[in-house]
């Protein structure tokens, strides 16, 4: 079992109850998913970059990404139906609290001037959404073998009911928050 994980089933899970008070132990919030997600942009156009960058989200996730395609047309954004327009990777179980403690304990300490993720990122069902302007703070990336820098953005979808119960969960696995409001 990973360290994450530990942490949550012998810690985590009894300060969630004895702080919201919960008798049901199948209520009590929990991670369901993490969600990285690259929207392609005008790297879509060529082939080469995309599967580079699909290869690098491969990389930091432990899983391989897949590339998705339009469902419409939409002739503002000069996309037709089934051009390629991003890059997702659903993790679950143990992948997920794996990328998590990266992300925790490796990846945002590196960031340069990095004050914490915004608390405004939840959407009111206990979700939480960031997003990193650059792949380069993870170990595994290599500055010589990607072609184009690019962010992401993750979802740390929860089971919780609410905004409170979800950023006390992540505030007791250790996500750091910016100070303030």
């Amino acid at each position: 079992m990973s360290r994450l994980k530990d942490k949550f089933n012998e810690s985590i899970k009894p300060a969630l109850v004895k702080e919201f008070d919960i008798k049901n132990p199948m209520l009590i919030p929990a991670i369901e998913k993490i969600v990285i997600s690259v929207g392609a942009g005008e790297s879509a156009k060529d082939q080469k970059v995309l599967q580079n960058m699909a290869d690098t989200i491969s990389l930091i996730a432990g899983q391989k990404a897949i590339i998705t395609n339009a469902k419409k047309s939409v002739a503002g954004f000069k996309v037709r139906e089934g051009f390629p327009v991003g890059i997702k990777v659903t993790l679950r179980k143990e992948q997920m609290y794996a990328f998590l403690d990266k992300l925790i304990s490796v990846a945002l300490p590196r960031v340069k001037d990095f004050r914490g993720l915004a608390k405004n990122g939840f959407d009111g069902r206990g979700n939480y959404n960031f997003g990193l302007s650059e792949q380069l703070m993870f170990p595994e990336v290599e500055y010589d073998k990607i072609l184009r820098t690019h962010g992401m953005n993750i979802t740390i979808a929860t089971t919780a009911k609410n905004d409170k119960e979800a950023f006390k969960l992540l505030e007791l696995f250790g996500l750091p928050f910016a100070k303030g409001k």
